[in-house]
């Protein structure tokens, strides 16, 4: 009897342990490297920047060379960049020029592997909004097949796309999180995975269970708050839900603020805290 309960007594002690130390997803944010010192401060060790900041072709050698040495003088790491492709240079519809595409995309996986650059956000609203009346079903069977090319570029160079949902004020051609991961089930390619964009599914009112749905092809996450994409704690919209959704498929990997802010220096800090509190509730 005393040998039972023994057992029992430590069975409940190693669970304990292990809840306690469960890993937490880390957290990062969506900023210039201009902020570097300001976010490092504030405890973020990994941010976000956009293409045509670091990587894009329309930047000569130069200027590309003169972005990898800020980031190797950086405190933080540069994870991810978001804004791929020009509004412009259009990805879904009847006007894309799919070998200026591919050829763009090719420059930008290039360059972020000479970077250090292992992600890749695609949003780009502007050049996947659709002509009024387009089919919808052929525009996803279409950009299905050109992801998949994009996919294989991008494993070229072992980057990864993280595809994004945008709300139907942004763009009208993917705007749930559900139709997002429909396309990256279609497209079947380990360099090409979901972004789980939790703003963004709060402007759709779409429920945290579309997480659960997707499961394991989400890699990547980003959040904000719902009505001015304000960041995480300045009205106090409450993620749990959603962080809950992320826990249940065992997520472990980066959540992004990328939010609105007036004073990043005092805010930053505010946000993190928040977002730390928010996860230790879902998470525990």
């Amino acid at each position: 009897m005393i040998k039972r309960l023994i057992t029992v007594f430590s069975i409940l002690i190693i669970s304990v342990g292990c809840a306690s130390s469960q890993q937490l997803p880390k957290l990062g944010i969506a900023s210039s490297l201009k902020n570097d010192s300001v976010l490092y401060q504030s405890g973020f060790k990994v941010i976000g920047e956009t293409v045509g900041n670091m990587l894009s072709p329309k930047l000569s050698n130069e200027q590309f060379l003169e972005a990898v040495a800020s980031l190797k003088a950086a405190q933080c790491q540069v994870y991810m960049c978001n804004s791929f492709f020009p509004g412009e240079m259009k990805i879904v519809g009847d006007k894309v020029d799919e070998q200026a595409v591919l050829t763009f995309a090719d420059t930008v996986f290039s360059r972020a592997s000479k970077a250090g650059i292992p992600a890749i956000v695609l949003g780009s609203g502007s050049a996947r909004r659709l002509p009024e009346g387009y089919d919808v079903k052929k525009a996803t069977e279409d950009f299905i097949l050109l992801s998949k090319k994009l996919a294989a570029l991008a494993g070229k160079y072992k980057v990864k796309i993280f595809l994004e949902a945008l709300n139907s004020t942004e763009t009208n051609f993917i705007t749930t999180l559900t139709q997002a991961a429909h396309i990256v089930r279609g497209v079947n390619h380990p360099n090409f995975k979901l972004n789980a964009d939790i703003y963004h599914m709060l402007k759709e009112n779409e429920s945290p269970q579309s997480i659960v749905d997707a499961g394991k092809i989400i890699e990547y996450c980003e959040i904000a708050e719902k009505d001015e994409r304000t960041y995480p704690g300045f009205k106090g919209d409450d993620f749990v839900p959603y962080l809950k959704a992320l826990k249940k498929i065992n997520y472990k990997g980066y959540i992004f603020i990328e939010g609105r802010w007036d004073d990043l220096k005092k805010e930053a800090p505010l946000a993190k805290a928040y977002m730390e509190a928010q996860l230790k509730t879902a998470y525990r």
